[in-house]
């Protein structure tokens, strides 16, 4: 799977779609950290001028197939270029109470709400959102196949991995900034040993009920 998406290229051609409806302020949206044990869910919207000519836009991919310094490289340029750029985050203990998908679009609708200027319409990695009014699409594969779902993918996983590598400062001992939340060996090996941290999402796993204690 990894290596058909790393032949996927993504295109404007869904920008290029609104902005012939007359919408000219596109934002692409996806979300990161969804099946992490640990940590947030983080949402990032991006909208970009479909007519940019940068050497680098031929290296954009789904977040999920780069490497971290390749993220971290496209990342500048992404900010850098962008009209707007919002993120959202959604904490472990609200993914707890209302579940990880309700989660997740909650995540994308506060991103859509920070971006400034506002976004007329969406595209958005596989979702659609019914509580939110603006035209939108949802795209199977998005984050491969749309070059502004792409880049929300980008800035959202560097964003949410610099964010774990902070938390490894506050929780030390646990690999926080290795694996990133996601349920690793070395991260399951540390729950055992040393219980749970306050950010880890007692839903996911039966965590609550195998591990009743927190640090």
């Amino acid at each position: 799977m990894k290596v058909k998406r790393a032949k996927l290229k993504p295109t404007f051609s869904e920008e290029r779609k609104f902005l012939a409806e007359g919408f000219a302020l596109t934002a692409g949206v996806d979300e990161v950290g969804r099946g992490c044990l640990a940590g947030p869910v983080m949402a990032c919207a991006v909208i970009l001028p479909c007519n940019i000519r940068r050497p680098w836009l031929k290296e954009v991919r789904d977040s999920k197939i780069l490497t971290h310094e390749k993220r971290e490289y496209l990342y500048s340029f992404i900010e850098e270029t962008a009209v707007a750029i919002g993120t959202g985050v959604v904490e472990h203990d609200v993914i707890d109470s209302i579940g990880i998908g309700k989660a997740s679009k909650l995540a994308m609708k506060y991103a859509i709400e920070q971006l400034n200027p506002a976004a007329d319409s969406l595209l958005i990695d596989y979702f659609k959102l019914s509580d939110v009014t603006l035209p939108q699409k949802g795209i199977v594969d998005g984050d491969a196949l749309c070059f502004s779902i792409a880049c929300a993918s980008i800035i959202a996983k560097v964003t949410r991995d610099l964010l774990m590598v902070q938390l490894d400062k506050t929780y030390p001992g646990y690999g926080l900034a290795n694996h990133k939340g996601y349920g690793t060996k070395e991260h399951w090996r540390c729950i055992t040993e040393k219980g749970l941290l306050p950010i880890h999402r007692l839903s996911f796993c039966h965590l609550g009920e195998r591990f009743p204690s927190r640090r």
